[in-house]
C-alpha cells in the first residue's frame, strides 16, 4: 500500500497559488478558472484573444513541474497507485462527471464556492464524498 505523506506547507502554498490565479483571472479578464472549461475553449476558441489567454493558463499548468525543478533542483515525485487500465477508466469517469456536473473541481470547488453557488456547493460535496469512497475502496477493498 502506498503511504500518504502529509505536506501542510506545500499544500497551503499550492492552494494559495490556485486561489491567487483564480482571483487574478477574474479580476483581469472576468473569467472563471475552471480547468476543463479553459481546455475546451482552447480546443474550440471564439477567436485569437480567447485562445491566447487560455493557452497561457494551460502553459502555466503544464509548466508547474519545471518550476519546481528550477526552485528545488529536483522533479516532484509522483506515485500513481494503480494500473494503466485504472487510470484510463478513471479519466473517462472524470470526463463524464465533468460533462454532467457542468464543470470540474477547480471551477466548482474554488470559483463556484467562492460565489456561494448552490450548484457548486452540491458538486463539491459530491466530489469529496466520491473521493472518500474511492480511496476507501482502492485502499481497503482492492488492496492496490
Amino acid at each position: 500500500m502506498m503511504e500518504t505523506v502529509f505536506t501542510p506547507f506545500q499544500s497551503l502554498a499550492g492552494g494559495a497559488l490556485i486561489g491567487l490565479a483564480a482571483v487574478l483571472l477574474m479580476a483581469v479578464l472576468g473569467r472563471v478558472m475552471g480547468a476543463t472549461g479553459i481546455l475546451a475553449g482552447l480546443l474550440q476558441p471564439a477567436g485569437w484573444s480567447d485562445w491566447s489567454w487560455r493557452a497561457a493558463v494551460m502553459a502555466g499548468m503544464i509548466s508547474g513541474p519545471a518550476v519546481v525543478l528550477l526552485l528545488t533542483g529536483q522533479m516532484p515525485v509522483i506515485q500513481v497507485p494503480g494500473t494503466t487500465a485504472m487510470l484510463v477508466v478513471g479519466g473517462l469517469l472524470v470526463g463524464i462527471g465533468v460533462t454532467f456536473g457542468a464543470g470540474c473541481t477547480s471551477g466548482h470547488g474554488v470559483c463556484g464556492n467562492a460565489r456561494l453557488s448552490p450548484r457548486s456547493i452540491v458538486a463539491t460535496l459530491t466530489f469529496m464524498l466520491t473521493t472518500a469512497i474511492t480511496v476507501y475502496v482502492i485502499r481497503h477493498l482492492t488492496g492496490v
